[in-house]
């Protein structure tokens, strides 16, 4: 399958892998990379430019394929050390950067000087036509469905998608609700040129997270995430706990008057403990929607190829038997 994703980023299947925390290593960005699609590792789950440094390192150790970093830029008080972390994903040679977070304008042009191509995650068209103008070759649209970050406006991927195909002309790929071969070809459908996967990438054998984890999105069906830290206009979709549920009531009583000081032991830190240790109630972890549709827990290359087999036989055979 060709796209305008698979021709930017040299690929063969249209599918990238989404930058998760603590669950986005090497062996799963390789893992994806080596199946024909697009891994890539998180940066900020590196406690340092060197250990980011390292982590490419070990990924090219097991993969000779393309795969990406997320770079994703936090609104805080105290940055991260960005200059170093670019430097590290230059000098490892890595071609492809997965921005996300704030406008990643300034960090750009070291970026391109090196021949970097980036993809931005957009929760709504008119960020992505932003990212479009400042220079980004493509971008991530994510749907309201999405596990982590939605954005406020509240907009799903029926919608929000072929919004931004009228729109936009660089190359986007579909994110939140993407699981399998219709989540391929009903984005294809809608204009995107490929999908982002990251939750249905969390449930599968490679994904180096506690099998807790995994059993968890297994387990879940649809009606299985809230919303969180709405009153802050930080809303981020996560797997119902016991957490959780302490979170909600914290919002419900306090209401406008929450700070993120009222909920920091629910969302700060907390992933060493859910995703190394497999603690399922210690804490708010991103999780999507799409934890619905998913059943098991195969190799990446077992759900890459399922995915584009399924794909090809309903463009070829249910599609076409309709005309």
């Amino acid at each position: 399958m060709k796209t305008r994703i698979t021709e930017l980023f040299s690929i063969q299947h249209p599918i990238i892998q989404g930058g998760m925390h603590y669950v986005s290593f090497a062996e799963l960005a390789a893992a994806v990379s080596n199946a024909g699609g697009l891994g890539i590792i998180t940066a900020l789950t590196q406690k340092t430019p060197a250990d980011l440094a390292k982590e490419i390192a070990r990924c090219r150790e097991m993969t000779d394929k393309p795969f990406g970093v997320n770079l994703t830029f936090l609104p805080t008080v105290t940055a991260p050390d960005y200059p170093g972390y670019i430097g590290a994903i230059i000098d490892g040679g890595v071609k492809i950067v997965e921005t996300a977070g704030r406008n990643p304008q300034e960090h750009l042009p070291g970026l391109k000087d090196a021949g970097i191509k980036v993809i931005h995650k957009c929760t709504s068209v008119r960020h992505a036509l932003k990212a479009e103008s400042i220079g980004c070759d493509a971008v991530s649209v994510d749907g309201f469905e999405c596990g982590g970050h939605p954005g406020e406006d509240d907009i799903p991927n029926m919608i929000l998608l072929p919004r931004a195909a009228e729109e936009l002309k660089i190359p986007f790929v579909a994110s939140g609700g993407m699981a399998n071969g219709r989540s391929l070809a009903a984005s294809l459908a809608l204009g995107a040129d490929g999908i982002n996967m990251g939750t249905r990438f969390i449930a599968t054998k490679e994904a180096p997270v506690h099998e807790n984890v995994k059993k968890a999105v297994v387990a879940a069906t649809e009606l299985d995430t809230r919303l969180v830290m709405r009153p802050l206009r930080n809303t981020e979709r996560v797997m119902r706990n016991a957490a959780v549920d302490r979170l909600l009531e914290k919002e419900a009583s306090l209401g406008h008057d929450i700070k993120f000081e009222d909920i920091i032991e629910e969302v700060a830190g907390v992933y060493p403990k859910i995703m190394m240790e497999g603690d399922m109630d210690a804490g708010a972890w991103s999780c999507g929607m799409v934890a619905g549709l998913i059943h098991d827990i195969p190799t990446c290359r077992e759900l890459v190829d399922r995915i584009m087999s399924e794909a090809e036989g309903i463009i070829r055979n249910r599609l076409a038997s309709m005309l």
